[in-house]
């Protein structure tokens, strides 16, 4: 693995979709070498941004290729990019060893639809689930729910995006 500190952030588009009644949508990751015990394995719909993609057109096919989610309608976004890094000891398991962490690029939208379009078994597109439960939580709930170094990324989701949860 290349040295640590010349390693690039992986490009990433992040999701926060709120329901009418303003909580939110986590997902229970069904792997990963970053999930270290049975509370910390929630988040949001998130994930790579390809090469020349825009970053909202990339949030809303993350959505659809996680949870089949395509009735939303855009809220709000975090101004700029967000980034954290991988702890040093498992970042050759994640990603090939190819990044440091993320910078990501955060959206808020508002599901329009009905629970049943949720379908995390069986994600849009034919890909692989990558959850194997959600639910809907209280904005205020979501950084405890996740691994500690992406905490500040989410307490930063909750401050900007509080004003979408009624």
């Amino acid at each position: 693995m290349p040295d640590y500190d010349s390693l690039p952030y992986r490009p990433c588009a992040g999701v926060t979709v709120f329901n009418r009644a303003g909580l939110v949508f986590v997902g229970r990751r069904s792997s990963g070498p970053e999930h270290i015990d049975a509370t910390h394995v929630w988040q949001m719909p998130q994930g790579g941004i390809d090469e020349n993609e825009d970053p909202y057109q990339a949030a809303l096919r993350e959505l659809y290729e996680e949870t089949s989610i395509r009735s939303v309608e855009k809220l709000g976004e975090v101004a700029g990019w967000l980034s954290y890094d991988i702890p040093r000891d498992i970042a050759g398991d994640a990603w090939q060893g190819r990044y440091r962490g993320q910078k990501q690029r955060w959206y808020a939208l508002r599901f329009t639809g009905p629970d049943a379009e949720i379908d995390i078994a069986h994600p849009g597109g034919g890909h692989d689930p990558e959850f194997i439960d959600w639910r809907w939580v209280a904005l205020s709930e979501l950084p405890e729910l996740v691994v500690p170094f992406k905490r500040p990324i989410y307490e930063r989701v909750v401050a900007e995006f509080g004003k979408f949860a009624r």
